[in-house]
């Protein structure tokens, strides 16, 4: 006999995590949904993810959310990539750009072109033949979809943007589609005997919620996944050591980069995200070798411009959650697991959350071989965004400080030893499933990192020198030429979705 459908869904917890998976719920199964969001105004919201990567454009747009109205909304800013600066070694800077990397020639991808090109000592660097590097550098956008008559496609971009005011804007959606939202503090679940399901949801007013599916949105409390469930949580310090974070709002010093920087500093590293009105900093460090106090003023001490409200310390654990869907709960957001925005995953890591889900949707008894099925990717996810993450810490040339050179001694996990084998190897990179970063992310972190491959694939020695020479030259060219045709970031935002209260004084840097 087949089990009856899932009609209440109810999601405990607001912000982001909670408001877009409304929103999408609500947005694919509308006439056979009743879904309910709970939260209360009094529990605050962590705040930190406050860049993104290209995927959020998707959920933008399935949503029907119009681009330029959500950057006036959110005094938002586009972002090609991520700069970082003294990973390496103190005074070494290197991005990672969103995009293509070069352009492959037969069989092989670019890296083993570029890595025969070295041998002459005038080879311009791997970034050269990134449109989205060669741009961010010069602080230029453009929305250009395809590059003249070439391969190379236009820029990929994601955002810099208030994530509060992104999960208002998400909530609006919701509601105004059909999401009811209940203000209330969750002071109890109770479980169904027999099955150990969750029954219902009893709020500090005394109101009794049910539902058929519940969806844990409530943050590092983890309140049902964890308080009630007791999933569990593989805790992954023993590979990323940072525990604590101090964020900080400040007035913005400095032109609008197209960029998020990342900086690492004594015992951790410090973000600095640009927006309309003000940028958005923090520092993450490791508590068994730096105090709050410490780390607190090595980030004021960085500011660009006056700080905007006293900082704040947030406390962490690296992991995930063993079963981020038990029973009738499916975990989301910082509830399912956290990884340090190094990479701006976060709200990605809810998205795909969200998207797995869809496409598992139960009925009221959820199989479990669904929640395996679903357990299984969600975890799978969550350690390959770890094992890049990992790269950024081990592959490093500092030893100036006891964190750093804690950080040279980390084990890798078996993942990223397998992948930094084979690279250093033979200069390939296979990329994992439905791994999120690809090759070029891995490529440019790698050499960005320091690692060089031993040798090139032979078959790049198939071209004649001066058909390698001009092969390359001409990538050069044709991006050179784009980025120069584009204007500054901060035109683009002002011509496009300048936030109303801002004013953009448009900058335009000259190309190098």
């Amino acid at each position: 006999m087949s089990e009856q459908p899932v009609r209440r869904v109810v999601i405990v917890g607001g912000g982001t995590a909670g408001w877009m998976s409304a929103a999408v719920l609500v947005r694919t199964m509308a006439a056979s949904l009743e879904v309910r969001v709970v939260e209360s105004e009094s529990i605050g919201i962590i705040g930190v993810g406050e860049a993104t990567i290209p995927q959020i454009r998707n959920i933008n747009t399935f949503l029907g959310i119009d681009e330029d109205a959500m950057l006036r909304a959110t005094s938002g800013t586009f972002k090609l990539g991520i700069e970082f600066n003294d990973w390496l070694r103190v005074g070494h800077s290197y991005l990672h750009a969103f995009g293509a990397v070069g352009l492959p020639l037969g069989p092989l991808p670019f890296q083993h072109y570029w890595l025969r090109s070295r041998a002459d000592p005038a080879t311009p660097d791997l970034w050269a033949y990134s449109l989205n590097a060669v741009a961010a550098r010069a602080h230029r956008m453009s929305r250009v979809g395809q590059i003249g008559r070439t391969p190379i496609s236009g820029l990929r971009y994601a955002f810099h943007f208030d994530a509060a005011r992104y999960a208002r804007m998400l909530r609006e959606y919701a509601e105004q589609h059909g999401v009811m939202r209940t203000e209330g503090k969750v002071v109890d679940v109770k479980l169904r005997g027999g099955d150990g399901f969750i029954e219902s949801l009893i709020l500090d007013c005394g109101e009794r919620i049910e539902g058929d599916l519940f969806i844990d949105c409530s943050g590092f409390r983890a309140l049902l996944i964890e308080g009630a469930l007791h999933s569990g949580f593989d805790d992954w310090r023993h590979w990323l050591p940072c525990d604590r974070a101090v964020t900080a709002r400040a007035e913005n010093g400095a032109a609008l980069r197209p960029f998020t920087q990342a900086t690492a500093r004594p015992a951790g590293w410090q973000w600095r995200i640009p927006q309309q009105e003000r940028s958005g900093n923090g520092h993450v460090y490791c508590s068994e070798f730096m105090s709050d106090d410490e780390a607190t003023a090595i980030l004021l001490a960085n500011l660009e411009g006056r700080a905007r409200g006293e900082p704040r310390i947030i406390r962490f654990a690296t992991g995930v959650r063993r079963r981020p869907w038990l029973r009738n709960c499916i975990a989301l957001g910082l509830a399912a697991g956290f990884i340090e925005p190094l990479e701006s995953t976060a709200i990605h890591l809810v998205q795909s959350g969200i998207s797995r889900l869809l496409a598992l949707f139960p009925d009221a008894g959820c199989d479990v071989g669904l929640a395996a099925e679903y357990n299984r990717k969600t975890c799978e996810e969550y350690e390959q965004v770890r094992d890049f993450l990992v790269l950024h810490y081990r592959a490093t040339e500092r030893r100036d400080t006891p964190f750093w050179r804690h950080c040279a001694a980390l084990p890798a996990p078996p993942g990223l030893a397998r992948k930094l084998e084979i690279f250093r190897a033979t200069a390939q990179i296979f990329r994992e499933g439905e791994e999120l970063f690809t090759e070029q992310s891995w490529l440019q972190v790698m050499i960005g990192q320091g690692i060089l491959p031993r040798r090139h694939h032979p078959a790049a020695d198939g071209v004649s020198a001066a058909q390698l020479d001009d092969f390359l030259s001409n990538i050069r060219t044709v991006i050179h030429t784009a980025v120069g045709r584009m204007i500054s970031h901060e035109q683009f935002i002002a011509e496009h979705c300048a936030a109303a209260a801002n004013r953009i004084v448009p900058v335009d840097p000259q190309l190098s």
